[in-house]
């Protein structure tokens, strides 16, 4: 060989004996340009990761036959390698569709790709027209490339080189492929799982709520049966001693009124006669309470503002009464809904006793500091008069009359609260107690001493 011909031999990569290099030329040119393709074809594939992992290896499996001139070309996963990862494999036809059922292409077709999903991959094509390389991932082998080519001659390494280099693209991608699974798998099953928290917390907030509700039923059914227990037992009690005494003492009276006129004592016989009238009055007031005491009542007491208008009720056939309530109602407990609600009894008995009153307006007024309960009347009652009368009770033995006034005074003290008296828009007294809110109850031995006079609210 001429020192030309080593030169151009070295230039160009072609070796020959012949007197010609243009065969060798042609063919090297040929392989490069086939080489050159394929290395924009992985380019663009490679593009395409951003499409997922599919449109990367149809594309990888087309440049493949694209490079060998080939009809079919197949790119798949052993079975047991990169579970997670999808699709598991690809088929390329001879029009570059791919073909997703492997029972739709020829037999020869569909048993190279079950040798290459089995694991067989062959490191080159010289025994029939399949070209066949491993696909590789961190040293271990995953799946394959396979090619049935059709090229005037038999695959040269080059060729081999740029299928490799397709198929570790594919390698990549389908491991991203599989971790990008494996995280979406792990997303979801966090998601499910904080789905079924949540049902779960929904699902122990309702039976927390249901199981409240039962509590406080059971709550007030036990609190309805002491009080009708107490009821009952005052109106027995109410029948059998007090009226019973008013009725002896009225015929004394009756009888001593006769004995009076016969005596000629007029003034004596007209005092008596009021007393008289006084017991029946009495005796009236007395059956009025113990109609209330034992007529039926509902179940329906199941907050304040019920308990208030059970209160009502019980004086609505002595005094027209108007319930006025504002505000968000807060539940205060039991045993303040009760001393509450003992409080306006009391000022609703003075009202139909003492006040002379025909009307009257009951107002709670629900703030978020504070609870404001008052009882109006259009009654001859004198504000000052009772808070005389109540500061009075404070210093003194009791001796039975107003005493309802110090009972008033002492539960909403017993509440951390404070009492006042003022003269109404109805024209009598209003009667307001206000308790801070939230309720800290005061032991009866610990009520603080008050100022000479309440404060009004």
């Amino acid at each position: 060989m001429t020192e030309g011909a080593t030169d151009l031999s070295r230039l160009t990569g072609v070796r020959s004996g012949k007197n010609s290099y243009y065969p060798a030329y042609v063919r090297s040119t040929e392989r490069t340009q086939r080489a050159v393709r394929a290395m924009d074809t992985i380019s663009r594939a490679v593009v395409r990761t951003v499409e997922g992992p599919r449109g990367l290896l149809e594309e990888v499996a087309r440049a493949a036959a694209d490079h060998l001139d080939a009809d079919w070309a197949v790119l798949a996963l052993a079975d047991s390698h990169l579970e997670r990862a999808r699709p598991r494999f690809v088929v390329i036809g001879p029009d570059r569709r791919s073909v997703g059922d492997p029972t739709e292409v020829p037999e020869a077709v569909r048993l190279e790709l079950s040798a290459v999903r089995s694991g067989y991959a062959g490191p080159s094509a010289r025994t029939d027209v399949w070209v066949r390389v491993p696909m590789y991932l961190e040293g271990r082998r995953v799946g394959g490339l396979a090619a049935r080519h059709g090229l005037l001659e038999e695959p040269e390494p080059e060729d081999l080189a740029v299928l490799r280099i397709l198929a570790n693209q594919a390698a990549v991608s389908l491991h991203t492929s599989e971790q990008y699974q494996a995280g979406l798998s792990l997303h979801r099953r966090a998601q499910r799982l904080h789905e079924e928290a949540r049902a779960q917390a929904r699902d122990l907030a309702t039976r927390t709520a249901e199981l409240e509700a039962a509590e406080h039923r059971l709550a007030v059914a036990e609190q309805r049966e002491l009080v009708d227990a107490e009821r009952h037992r005052i109106a027995r009690e109410l029948h059998d001693s007090v009226t019973q005494y008013v009725l002896s003492a009225g015929m004394a009276v009756e009888v001593a009124r006769g004995e009076a006129e016969a005596l000629g004592a007029s003034d004596v016989g007209a005092q008596l006669q009021t007393a008289k009238s006084l017991t029946q009055t009495a005796v009236e007031q007395l059956r009025t309470a113990i109609f209330a005491l034992t007529r039926p009542h509902t179940d329906s007491v199941a907050s304040l503002e019920d308990l208030l208008r059970e209160v009502v009720h019980h004086h609505r056939p002595m005094l027209d009464i108007q319930v006025r309530v504002a505000g968000r109602t807060t539940a205060l407990g039991h045993d303040v809904h009760h001393e509450v609600a003992r409080v306006v009894g009391e000022a609703l008995f003075n009202v139909v006793t003492h006040a002379g009153a025909r009307r009257a307006v009951l107002r709670v007024r629900w703030m978020p500091d504070a609870l404001v309960v008052s009882v109006s009347d259009d009654g001859d009652g004198e504000p000052a008069a009772l808070r005389r009368m109540l500061q009075l009770e404070r210093r003194t033995v009791r001796d039975g009359r107003h005493q309802g006034l110090a009972n008033m005074d002492s539960r909403v003290r017993g509440l951390g609260g404070t009492l006042a008296f003022r003269r109404s828009r109805l024209g009598g007294v209003r009667l307001t107690f206000r308790v801070p809110l939230p309720v800290v109850r005061v032991p009866a031995g610990l009520v603080p001493p008050t100022a000479e006079e309440a404060t009004p609210c």
